[in-house]
């Protein structure tokens, strides 16, 4: 005969709000994680994180541009430019096209246009 546990009168049960799997049948919703997805995912969060690279960013954000254009704007020398441009290339979230002398930049697509601006909106609020 199994023996059942009895609380002691010393303990107490914890109610909490947090949710529960009881009673709950799982099967069937199973998450495939992309391994490679995620590591790519998190290269992207890692050049986005540096407060530099997001204001050049939000600078391309409303439109294409040239470097000298970003340059002035961002009030920085040229080669710290270069080189932020050079990373958010290698990481496709920017591309830029030639048109002779000149090389535009732009973001390289509306997930990295939605995340930008989604990421200072929500630092924006109070």
């Amino acid at each position: 005969m199994a023996k059942t546990k009895t609380p002691k009168a010393n303990q107490k049960r914890v109610e909490t709000d947090e949710p529960s799997c009881d009673g709950h049948d799982h099967r069937g919703l199973r998450v495939t994680i992309d391994a490679e997805a995620c590591e790519r995912a998190a290269a992207i969060f890692r050049a986005l994180g540096d407060p530099q690279r997001l204001r050049l960013l939000m600078v391309l954000e409303a439109s294409e541009r040239c470097v000298s254009e970003v340059r002035e704007l961002l009030g920085e020398p040229m080669p710290a430019i270069s080189q932020r441009l050079r990373l958010l290339k290698s990481e496709r979230i920017v591309r830029s096209r030639r048109d002779r002398k000149h090389v535009f930049y732009s973001l390289a697509d509306d997930h990295i246009l939605r995340l930008v601006t989604n990421g200072v909106m929500h630092a924006m609020e109070i």
